[in-house]
């Protein structure tokens, strides 16, 4: 457990114009952390943290989530190797999501699926109305199975 604490809401000029942390949890107690390359700016991957798992994030410098399936904390990496190192963390205006850009040690993916980042699909829509998935690029940096076992 970390010492560190975040202030309570303030009203809305305090949120959008002051200089004091605020962080909104939804009722989940959870907020919303999109995950981005500190050099070139791709998108990572989305994770949620609670109130714990931020806290653990700005004390270590490197990336805790909050497993909503496993229901536990996850240092990204702690198996893998693939830690994340944070290089800045931002909100947004009223201070209810977090875009947090790293560098990711290891062998620089952050996809459990050996992907580097989680979006390596697009949607696409056919002529006949369905709607599917493609390749979006890259190659699948490891192979899971090498990791995780399997």
């Amino acid at each position: 457990m970390t010492d560190i604490r975040f202030a309570g809401r303030g009203d809305k000029n305090e949120l959008e114009n002051g200089n004091v942390f605020q962080p909104k949890f939804d009722a989940d107690g959870l907020i919303a952390c999109v995950v981005t390359d500190a050099d070139d700016s791709t998108v990572l991957m989305v994770g949620y943290m609670n109130a714990e798992a931020l806290a653990r994030t700005i004390k270590t410098g490197e990336a805790w989530y909050w497993s909503r399936s496993r229901q536990e904390y996850w240092k990204k990496g702690g198996t893998s190797g693939q830690v994340q190192q944070v290089v800045e963390l931002l909100t947004d205006c009223d201070q209810d999501a977090l875009v947090m850009k790293v560098r990711v040690a290891g062998n620089g993916a952050t996809c459990h699926v050996g992907y580097r980042s989680c979006f390596y699909r697009r949607i696409v829509s056919g002529e006949d109305g369905r709607v599917g998935l493609e390749q979006a690029g890259g190659e699948r940096v490891y192979d899971p199975k090498d990791v995780y076992g399997g």
